[in-house]
């Protein structure tokens, strides 16, 4: 053939995308713990949205994009009285979800929040309830959203074990992007080639950049990004119901296909295999593993990889709150994955900057004994020299046993250990924490922590009376699983 010609033999389907469309449209969930756990999950995803609301940097971009726009079945927005089309809901509960880093997390070779999924989960089946309700039709329960959640956490999350997105460059949103694609083109009756063709379009997109997660560009879109990509899978799942070929090679094309452009040339692994065989590796067949084992920020509305080194600084608080200024060196022990994202000295510009800062994070419970989402702000830090004072006298030391640990499937631990040495030569114990208390090896003392926790954020937006109603509906789960959707959201409207 000429050098000048090109084989126009259209491709099957990328055999990556044949995998989430067969899983989402054939797998059955039968695990009792992944459904329970998916209960707690959504309380504890939609808690943390309440909780957001507070903040006005995160309401000033909730709401329709033109005001006064009516939506006939709108999708409501947990919290407020917004009523938007599925897309911008999609957007809005996808961004209070994850503006204060405080819902849950999947940590692999790519890290994640998985409950960022719930944002167009929810509003597609919110819409789509109202609408049968409209025409004399069932509304969809209350279970078809845990099962969505189960398939999103387990597609994002079984992506994330063994193919690294930030080793490139890429922020781990767009794995968010394509299980939000599949969950809800599922909801909204797609068939599998219609989920294909969404799936397809979700890879050629282009991807976001991790550059608003990391020194010195960190920024609160790192707290809205996670919204704009559940947002972008609705609407992506909307093109393709209506009817949108899709891209059958999005990932294999030679020179033009996510491998080639934005995968491999930058990944050694990928970049030395022929062409064909530059694919993402599967760890394991997608089942309910990736909820089964999350991981729940349940004491600390911090970054994930820091959640032990809070809460050994907590434990520590009492020892060294009256000698602080006897401090000479604080060793922070620590995973590598932590020093690569979070671990930063200098001027912290931003809240969203302070949020992923490893030595900030563990300054405030040593001075203070707590961490909450407010000591991240301007007043509050410009208030307490003490933190960077802190800060500046810490070490970070890699422990190569923590890393291990870490990657290592069977324990997946995120340890961190801190010990303060004082000016006189005295030091406290070292501190070592390997599994918080979010992990599923402490699954049962979290569960009683994370059900304070919901309370604490339902009673920041609603009345008792409310509040009592909303935790007892989500503490049943044969009643939740059967409730319809649009009732439940009528409880958190408004």
């Amino acid at each position: 053939m000429s050098s000048t010609v090109e084989a126009n033999v259209r491709p099957d389907y990328d055999i990556e995308l044949q995998k989430i469309a067969d899983y989402v449209l054939d797998y059955r969930v039968d695990s009792a713990e992944a459904w329970d756990t998916a209960r707690n999950c959504l309380m504890d995803t939609l808690g943390c949205g309440l909780l957001a609301l507070r903040f006005p940097e995160c309401t000033k971009h909730l709401g329709p994009l033109v005001e006064g726009t009516m939506v006939p079945h709108g999708a409501r927005v947990p919290g407020t009285s917004f009523r938007l089309d599925p897309v911008k809901a999609a957007w809005d509960i996808g961004c209070i979800v994850r503006w204060l880093d405080y819902n849950d997390t999947w940590l692999a070779a790519e890290w994640g929040h998985p409950s960022d999924n719930l944002g167009g989960i929810l509003a597609v089946a919110d819409h789509l309830s109202q609408k049968r309700v409209s025409m004399g039709e069932a509304p969809l329960t209350m279970r078809d959203v845990l099962e969505a959640m189960i398939m999103a956490h387990e597609i994002q999350g079984v992506l994330a074990l063994d193919n690294s997105f930030n080793r490139v460059g890429l922020d781990h949103v767009v794995l968010v992007k394509v299980a939000s694609t599949a969950v809800t083109a599922r909801m909204m009756g797609a068939d599998r080639e219609q989920i294909l063709s969404a799936l397809s379009h979700a890879w050629v997109d282009g991807q976001s950049l991790r550059t608003y997660r990391h020194a010195p560009n960190a920024g609160s879109r790192k707290s809205w990004a996670a919204g704009d990509a559940t947002s972008r899978g609705v609407r992506l799942a909307d093109i393709a119901l209506r009817g949108e070929m899709g891209v059958p090679g999005a990932l294999s094309a030679p020179q033009w296909g996510f491998y080639d452009v934005l995968f491999s040339h930058t990944n050694k692994d990928l970049a030395t295999k022929p062409e064909g065989e530059r694919t993402f590796s599967f760890q394991r067949d997608f089942g309910s593993y990736v909820m089964e084992n999350v991981l729940f920020k349940i004491s600390f509305p911090a970054e994930f990889h820091a959640q032990t080194a809070c809460e050994a600084a907590v434990t520590l608080h009492p020892q060294v709150k009256d000698c602080l200024g006897e401090i000479d060196r604080i060793v922070l022990t620590t995973h590598d994955s932590a020093i690569r994202i979070i671990s930063k000295s200098g001027t912290l510009a931003n809240p969203a900057d302070r949020d992923h800062c490893l030595q900030y994070m563990t300054a405030v419970p040593i001075a203070f004994g707590s961490l909450v989402a407010e000591h991240y702000e301007d007043d509050f830090h410009a208030a307490h020299p003490i933190i960077d004072e802190l800060r500046n006298k810490m070490e970070v030391i890699e422990d190569p046993r923590y890393s291990r640990d870490y990657h290592d499937p069977d324990k997946r631990s995120i340890a961190n250990a801190i010990q303060v040495f004082f000016k006189d030569g005295s030091a406290t114990d070292k501190v070592e924490v390997e599994y918080p208390i979010g992990h599923r090896r402490r699954r049962s003392e979290g569960i009683t922590v994370l059900e304070e926790k919901f309370r604490r954020n339902l009673a920041t937006r609603f009345p008792p009376g409310r509040t009592a109603r909303i935790f007892e509906l989500c503490c049943d789960q044969p009643r939740l699983e059967k409730t319809a959707v649009n009732q439940f959201v009528d409880l958190w409207v408004i």
